[in-house]
Parts: C-alpha cells; sequence; structure tokens
C-alpha cells in the first residue's frame, strides 16, 4: 500500500498554518520589521555576523552543501534541527497522539527515542537486536509481529551505527522494513555513519525511492561539531516541510549556521575526511591492543566497530562478564585516574560492557595506561 502522509501526520498538524518570520518575506534593506536592536549587539568585542538580527529561518545555503555532500535531489529533501534530538522529538510531535499512539525502538539503542516518546506522552514497543555473539541485528520476523500486534506504532527507529552496539544495520533488513507494508515513518538514525568503511553505509539516496523514510544526521561527530548541535534530517519533501511547518521559527542560531557552513565546504570536508580517517586508525589501533591486553580482565569487542567507539567486556576473575567489576572500572578511571568512559552493562545485551570513545593518539596512550592500572586494582 503506498505511503499516505495523511494516515501518519496528526491532523492538527497538516491544519497548521507555520508561523511566519520576519525573514521570510524581505532579508535586505533598512529592517525595522522583527523589533531587533538597530545598534548592534551588546558585547565588549565585534563578532562576525549580524548578531542583532534574527538568523535564516531555513538556512538554504547550508542545505545546498548537505545535498551535495549526501547525494538527495534538492534543498527541500533537507531540514535542519537543533542536533537530532529536535527532530527526534519533532517527529513524535507531528506523528503521534499523545497516550494513543507508540514508536518502536530496537534495543540496545540510542536513549532519547524513549526519552522524548515519555516526554510526549507515547507508547514505546520495543524489539530487541539479535544481541547473539555480538551481532546487532534487527530481528525481522518479531519487528513485523510487533508492527502488527500494535497498529499504533506511527515511528520506527533504527539506529545504524547504533549506539551503544557500534554496528552498522545491514541494507538488505533496513530495506525489508521498508518495504514490508509498514505505513508509518522509518527513521534511520546514522549519527555515526561517516565512521562506517564498507558498503553498509548511509540510505540517504534512498529518500526519493521510499517516502516513509527519514535519514537523520548530525555535524556532531565526524565533523566534531557537537558544540554547535545541528542535525539533519534527510527525507521526502512532503515529510520535510511537516517539519519545516513545526519547529521553532529560527531554531539555528546564526554562530551555529555560519561554523556548519565552513564545515561543508571543500576545505571543511577535506579536513573530516582526514580526522575521520585517523579515528579509523586509532579504532584499529586500540581493538589490536584490546585484544592482547597484559593484564587480564578484558574480554570480547562486541559488535563490528563502525562507529568511533568500541564497545567491550570486563570480566571478572573467572573470565566471565561482569556488571560489578565494569562498573568498578568505569568508577575508578573517571574518580582517580583521569579517564572518562561509559558503564553500558544495564542495556540489553551490553552486560558487563564499557563504552570506550576512540581519542587522539596521546589519548589512547594514557587510556591504555590507566585501563591497565584499573584492571589491576578491582
Amino acid at each position: 500500500m503506498p505511503f499516505s502522509i495523511e494516515k501518519v501526520i496528526r491532523p492538527n498538524i497538516l491544519a497548521l498554518a507555520p508561523y511566519r518570520c520576519a525573514r521570510d518575506d524581505y532579508s535586505e534593506g533598512v529592517l525595522l520589521d522583527a523589533n531587533e536592536n538597530a545598534y548592534g549587539p551588546a558585547l565588549p568585542t565585534k563578532r562576525e555576523g549580524e548578531l542583532n538580527r534574527y538568523p535564516d529561518p531555513y538556512h538554504a545555503r547550508i542545505k545546498e552543501r548537505v545535498i551535495k555532500l549526501r547525494n538527495v535531489p534538492s534543498v527541500r529533501h533537507v531540514f535542519l534541527g537543533v542536533g537530532s534530538d529536535e527532530v527526534i522529538d519533532l517527529l513524535i510531535r507531528v506523528a503521534c497522539v499523545p497516550g494513543k499512539d507508540k514508536i518502536l525502538i530496537t534495543p540496545p539503542t540510542y536513549g532519547m527515542y524513549s526519552v522524548c516518546a515519555q516526554i510526549n506522552d507515547v507508547g514505546v514497543v520495543r524489539s530487541n537486536l539479535d544481541v547473539e555473539g555480538g551481532a546487532y541485528q534487527l530481528r525481522l520476523d518479531d519487528i513485523a509481529a510487533c508492527l502488527k500486534a500494535n497498529p499504533e506504532i506511527k515511528i520506527v527507529f533504527l539506529c545504524s551505527p547504533g549506539n551503544p552496539t557500534g554496528t552498522a544495520l545491514t541494507h538488505k533488513s533496513i530495506r525489508a522494513v521498508l518495504e514490508s507494508g509498514y505505513e508509518g515513518i522509518v527513521v534511520v538514525d546514522e549519527a555515526y555513519v561517516d565512521f562506517v568503511d564498507h558498503d553498509d553505509g548511509t540510505v540517504s539516496t534512498w529518500v526519493d525511492k521510499y517516502p516513509n523514510l527519514i535519514v537523520m544526521q548530525t555535524l556532531s561527530k565526524s565533523f566534531g561539531l557537537a558544540g554547535i548541535r545541528l542535525g539533519i534530517a534527510l527525507g521526502n519533501p512532503d515529510l520535510i516541510q511537516i517539519l519545516n511547518n513545526t519547529k521553532a521559527p529560527y531554531n539555528i542560531g546564526t554562530p551555529s549556521a555560519t561554523i556548519a557552513y565552513e564545515a561543508l565546504s571543500d576545505e571543511g570536508l577535506a579536513t573530516m575526511n582526514s580526522y575521520r580517517s585517523a579515528l579509523i586508525n586509532q579504532r584499529n589501533i586500540l581493538i589490536k591492543r584490546f585484544t592482547s591486553f597484559p593484564v587480564q580482565g578484558l574480554g570480547n569487542i562486541l559488535g563490528t566497530n563502525d562507529a568511533n567507539f568500541i564497545l567491550i567486556e570486563v570480566l571478572d576473575k573467572n573470565n566471565k562478564p561482569c556488571n560489578v567489576r565494569a562498573e568498578k572500572v568505569y568508577s575508578l578511571l573517571a574518580e582517580s585516574l583521569g579517564v572518562v568512559v561509559r558503564f553500558r552493562g544495564k542495556e540489553h545485551g551490553c552486560f558487563g560492557c564499557l563504552r570506550i570513545t576512540v581519542g587522539t593518539d596521546q589519548d589512547n596512550k594514557i587510556l591504555l595506561e590507566q585501563l591497565e592500572k584499573a584492571l589491576k586494582t578491582v
């Protein structure tokens, strides 16, 4: 059955007349239309950009660079949000009726899907990944069963590469969900996709083929711009227009937009790719060091390592994955040894695991030294 936006988006959102910004009509001349401070920003030093003026509501210049990078047809296929978290929240708000509708997630996965659902009083259905041997792949039969049993599911969130799994979902499995006859929105969260170095990378070029597909990306990871909070949604222009109608009028500030535009330039992309290659190299070095660690206590490296972090088991003295020891190592590293990682042992399929972000060569040398000390201590 063909995708129908009228069946997925809430009627009140479809009927919404979006707020018209001052900059929607005119952006040049003596601007006396938006109640801005004509004398300029109250800052001790002059900054680049007209900070006393409201920003461009749509940032077409940035979107032009995005479509070139991700090979999507037009700026009408691109939405910019305050990080991917704004995209997640907006999608839930436009599609899900509070107290009635649901989303589907595939644990272990990114925590903000369920947080945003709870904030919006939306139910969460869980179809756990196949975690056997650190596979971290979709169980398609279970997803189909969940969708059949819960017709209120309006959005399916698929994280690829996953967080905390670090594992890219196979394109075959993502396509199977999209071609299953499901009439809701399928979101593929690709925050870490630039660290994938095999064929199951981005599905951004699919947005013209599948009208219910939204691909989320970000400048926080491979571009190293977590501080500017800029997320990207790629999708069918009708869905993207709904997001534009619903967002705050000036959601992306001028400083963030200026930096994003620079990062997406040819020079910025060259720098990103250089850092990306360095991080993948450091990831491989860490994996090699972890697999022949000089002291007892490290177990399997789980998943396929397609992100800028590694998920690894911490073992007890009997060489079994152990949450108690993993949490003690995590705390000791942070509180006494100056290295902060994440304890993920309470998530499905991650028992006894630490998630360790790949750092610079110097960062990783310190990590390895202090991790050895921690394992000798606890």
